[in-house]
């Protein structure tokens, strides 16, 4: 049996009392990414694939 997942917030979700973040959980070869406000909905993607992502995603200086 699988070992349970522990998730952890974002450091860019704040301290709030809302529940508007990402959290992301990791496994053996692959990374979990769920908005906290909706938990049963997952994204699965390995290491290299969330850093080509967020790659993508910052802007360039």
């Amino acid at each position: 049996m699988p070992a349970p997942l522990i998730w952890q917030k974002s450091s860019f979700s704040g301290g709030g009392e809302g529940n508007a973040c990402l959290e992301i959980a990791a496994s053996a070869k692959t990374l979990q990414l769920r908005e906290s406000d909706e938990p049963t909905i997952t994204l699965t993607t390995t290491p290299p694939g969330l850093q080509a992502l967020i790659h993508s995603l910052r802007p360039e200086t």
